[in-house]
């Protein structure tokens, strides 16, 4: 079944939800959640979006933002996969933590921004795991009650498309803990939250994306896969088991090299992030790479099995 095409556009709000493998929980303890927000504080920085709202909760997670450029799918990729590859390594497992796909609806901010803010924080209070907003934790609710600005989410723009002060949003909150309506009942073709002009430019601009041969997202979707497709295709093509080909040591490790040039090649991770995938330091993946790449040039026949292995983990 072929992937639902995402609008990816500069200046687009979206409400974004990711969940555990199997509605398994993604956050087991307080490090774990504190470690998130940091990876997110670094995709912040790293590709200069707005955040404006978030929610933690056991097995899944609510995101709120804008994006300045046309790479929603790049920002999720770096974000699901660092926290990933930490959760792997912290917790001593592997494979997928994540089900799927995240799931991105575009929305209307103009009329939507404020109900889908105040839905993100009741989040807890809906599942019974505190009695207000204020007493959880993990999520942005507590930042915009304060005073003072935050260096994880874009509180001040925040504000100013709320059109709320600290007093007002706290009250417009409790408002909705017996009386919210759920927002996303008027969601067009499971993606598109807006009125009718919104929608239909949308979907106007999204038939100009898709029928171009040439528009950005074909060519940012590209490099979206994840790092367990990639080395268990690896794996795979050198009859290997996936764990024994990142923890094994034996020479001539063929397998594991062409894993690590092609985790270099097709996604976004540092030489630090593989070197977790391999129990490595970065300047032995760097080392690594640079050597596996030399040897190619000399091996056709390795060569050629590195573009067969290359083209089945093209999305």
């Amino acid at each position: 079944m072929a992937r639902q095409h995402r609008l990816q556009a500069p200046n687009c709000f979206y409400h974004i939800t990711s969940r555990g493998d199997d509605r398994k929980k993604i956050f087991l303890n307080e490090t774990d959640f504190r470690k998130f927000l940091d990876y997110l504080k670094k995709a912040r920085e790293k590709f200069d979006f707005y955040l404006y709202a978030y929610c933690l909760m056991g097995n899944h997670y609510h995101l709120l933002l804008e994006t300045s450029q046309a790479n929603l799918s790049q920002i999720m990729q770096y974000l699901n996969t660092s926290y990933t590859i930490y959760y792997n390594t912290k917790h001593k497992r592997h494979g997928h933590l994540f089900q799927g796909r995240f799931k991105s609806i575009l929305i209307e901010a103009d009329s939507y921004f404020a109900e889908l803010t105040r839905y993100i924080h009741l989040n807890p209070v809906k599942a019974r795991l505190v009695d207000s907003a204020e007493e959880y934790p993990w999520s942005s609710y507590k930042i915009y009650l304060s005073k003072g600005s935050s260096d994880l989410i874009n509180k001040e723009k925040g504000q100013e498309l709320l059109a709320m002060d600290s007093s007002a949003y706290r009250q417009f909150i409790q408002g909705g803990i017996k009386n919210q309506k759920d927002p996303f009942r008027k969601v067009y073709a499971g993606c598109i939250l807006g009125g009718t002009a919104f929608i239909k430019d949308k979907l106007k601009q999204l038939q100009t994306e898709v029928e171009s041969k040439d528009f950005a997202y074909k060519r940012a979707v590209k490099n979206t896969i994840g790092p367990q497709e990639i080395i268990t295709v690896v794996a795979d093509y050198f009859k290997l088991d996936p764990e024994q080909m990142r923890k094994g040591r034996s020479r001539p490790m063929t397998a594991k090299r062409t894993a690590i040039y092609l985790l270099r090649r097709k996604t976004g991770l540092t030489n630090a992030q593989i070197g977790e995938l391999f129990d490595m330091k970065p300047a032995a993946i760097s080392k690594a790479a640079i050597n596996f790449e030399l040897k190619m040039k000399k091996d056709i026949g390795l060569m050629k099995a590195v573009e067969r292995i290359s083209s089945k983990v093209e999305v």
